[in-house]
């Protein structure tokens, strides 16, 4: 069973993960697999990458595999499920749910807020997607520091914010509340 913050990184990454299973499966498209995965280590994801590369040579253990972060993880398993049952795989239109971001981003922050670094991390770079999609997600994104340390203040973090992305932030905080 998946949690929601792994469903929430699956949805996220839906179209990665979906094209890692399709030029996969087609041994014609063994170049399209490889610049996505040069793409994807550009972007940081050197263990992911070399994961996906097993992962398509047939090996399914991920045990192996030193400097898996919990994304890569994530990510790794979603397209194993998804060469085994194709069922699996996200739908790379579906928008992510934003009932699903409160609790994972709450759960990160406070988590890096308590000096995990690889919640920092992850939390980072979501943050970074985030202020690439512009409006409420980057008013969202710029939030996250504050909340790391310790600002709960809604009026201060909404900044901004348009009524859904106000609701977004009311969610984390009442989600950060519980933790």
């Amino acid at each position: 069973m998946l949690t929601p913050r792994d469903q929430q990184i699956i949805q996220a990454h839906a179209a990665f993960i979906c094209q890692v299973v399709e030029f996969a499966r087609n041994p014609d498209a063994r170049s399209q697999f490889e610049e996505l995965l040069q793409s994807a280590k550009e972007n940081g994801w050197h263990a992911l990458a070399r994961a996906l590369r097993r992962i398509a040579a047939g090996n399914s253990d991920l045990s192996g595999i030193a400097h898996l972060d919990e994304e890569d993880r994530v990510i790794a398993e979603a397209v194993l499920r998804g060469l085994h049952n194709p069922a699996t795989l996200p739908d790379p239109e579906k928008k992510p749910d934003a009932t699903l971001a409160a609790p994972g981003l709450a759960s990160m922050i406070h988590a890096a807020a308590t000096g995990n670094m690889q919640a920092l991390v992850l939390i980072g770079q979501m943050a970074e997607q985030m202020s690439k999609v512009g409006g409420d997600m980057a008013r969202i994104a710029g939030a996250i520091r504050p909340m790391i340390n310790g600002e709960r203040d809604p009026a201060v973090l909404a900044r901004g914010m348009d009524t859904r992305g106000q609701q977004l932030l009311h969610n984390i905080l009442e989600e950060l509340e519980k933790l």
